[in-house]
């Protein structure tokens, strides 16, 4: 009977660890090839090479170079913090109203700021 419980035990610890690692592997998988859809369908409008806007602030979303260079300002991407990362932050309204991204559009669907947020946390990976 002692037996039976510790392999009983075993086995829920084996499978709770399987669970796990499922789950990491299912986040760490991300790559700009999941983000890029979601840039051309609500950034490329104004960020496109060529724009006014991009002119001006210098980002453009046509490659994962020129995410990752950002603006004139600097970079919009810190790999491995996405509270860091201005590009997180205006898409996921954590700034002031006025300059939430898309600007003046209905905002980010909250699966694809999540998608965009777990990209950058897990190290902003190009492929």
């Amino acid at each position: 009977m002692r037996q039976l419980g510790l392999s009983l035990i075993s086995s829920l610890v084996l499978g709770v660890s399987l669970v796990g690692c499922g789950k990491d592997q299912v986040q760490t998988g991300l790559t700009f090839n999941d983000v890029q859809p979601i840039l051309d369908a609500h950034c490329a409008e104004c960020h496109n090479q060529g724009t006014d806007i991009s002119g001006k602030t210098g980002f453009v979303v046509n490659s994962y170079h020129e995410v990752m260079q950002g603006t004139h300002n600097g970079p919009v991407v810190v790999s491995g913090s996405a509270v860091s990362s201005s590009l997180y932050r205006l898409v996921a309204g954590n700034v002031d109203p006025s300059i939430r991204m898309p600007l003046g559009k209905e905002p980010l669907p909250d699966s694809d700021i999540e998608t965009i947020k777990l990209w950058i946390d897990q190290g902003a990976r190009e492929s």
